[in-house]
């Protein structure tokens, strides 16, 4: 259990750098109404690295710094797991279509409670 709770930083650093690698994936799935997209795809992108790397670090300080940014973010990029769940005509190329879409928004609070974990 411990070593899946250690996993959560470096997915997370590898998730939050692909924000800068990959910026269409994330620009494409903001919701339309949100404003200033490019400056979010980098504010949460660097979110998830500050969060995963404090989730890496040995003090508890730090830790739990880190894991409750990782939570924060979580909870700020939920709006496109929405807005995905909502249109899914717009992305086609998800496999499993409506239903997986769907099925991810549940998936957000077990991401939340693996920070959680990954912070104690």
């Amino acid at each position: 259990m411990r070593l899946l709770a250690r996993a959560f930083g470096p997915m997370f650093v590898l998730a939050g750098a692909n924000h800068f690698i990959n910026p269409r994936v994330y620009l494409r799935i903001m919701p339309p109404w949100l404003p200033a997209p490019k400056a979010m795809n980098l504010a949460s992108g660097a979110a998830e690295i500050a969060g995963g790397a404090a989730l890496m670090c040995r003090d508890p300080r730090v830790r739990r710094a880190g894991g409750w940014l990782s939570i924060l973010t979580l909870v700020a990029v939920f709006p496109a797991n929405i807005h995905m769940a909502g249109h899914p005509e717009e992305f086609p190329e998800v496999p499993g279509g409506a239903p997986a879409l769907r099925a991810r928004l549940p998936l957000q609070a077990l991401f939340i409670a693996w920070a959680a974990a990954a912070m104690r």
